[in-house]
């Protein structure tokens, strides 16, 4: 996972409400601990049709949103079961930030422990900017900021251990494991 400071990409756009973990990614991909290849499968029931071919109506099957890396998405994205491949999938994809109005607890944990930044907004911004995929959106994870081409910004909320680990590219392990040197020294000053 490498450090994000910020990202600027247009978006694709998924209406839905309520898509849930197992919309994502559906259970049966689920017999992997890799998340090198999952972005195949992210939202498969809905970008395949029952022959294998691909679903023209769907949004990531669209040639325009090819290489988009934000999306918005309709309200309480990412609800349902605690699967952490749901995050891992979407960003094999290639996906970087998700845009809702609501977006689950469990997955919001999930995401921000694999890279993928859960932007929180209010529903009318949320629409408002799905009226304009094609704006090139900036997301700023040191001011904590979403900002449009025409300079409107949107304050989103993230705590600080987040945001730290997301500057740095490192999960929570990684974080610690940077900090070796200080964990040692504090050891070796409070041993008993």
């Amino acid at each position: 996972m490498s450090g994000i400071r910020t990202l600027t990409s247009t978006s694709v756009v998924l209406r839905e409400t309520n898509i849930d973990t197992d919309q994502i990614i559906p259970a049966r991909f689920l017999s992997t601990t890799e998340r090198a290849g999952l972005g195949k499968h992210a939202f498969n029931d809905w970008r395949w049709q029952a022959d294998g071919t691909p679903n023209p109506g769907f949004a990531f099957n669209q040639a325009h949103n090819a290489g988009r890396s934000i999306l918005l998405a309709g309200r309480n994205f990412g609800c349902g079961s605690s699967r952490e491949h749901a995050p891992w999938a979407l960003t094999d994809l290639g996906l970087r930030a998700i845009v809702s109005s609501e977006i689950a607890d469990i997955f919001r944990g999930n995401s921000l422990k694999n890279g993928l930044v859960p932007i929180v907004l209010d529903e009318a911004d949320v629409q408002t900017l799905m009226q304009r995929p094609d704006d090139a959106l900036t997301v700023d994870i040191a001011a904590r900021e979403l900002r449009t081409p025409d300079g409107r910004a949107y304050a989103f909320p993230l705590d600080g251990f987040s945001q730290t680990c997301l500057l740095e590219g490192v999960d929570q392990l990684g974080y610690l494991l940077g900090r070796t040197a200080e964990i040692e020294r504090y050891e070796s000053e409070h041993a008993r």
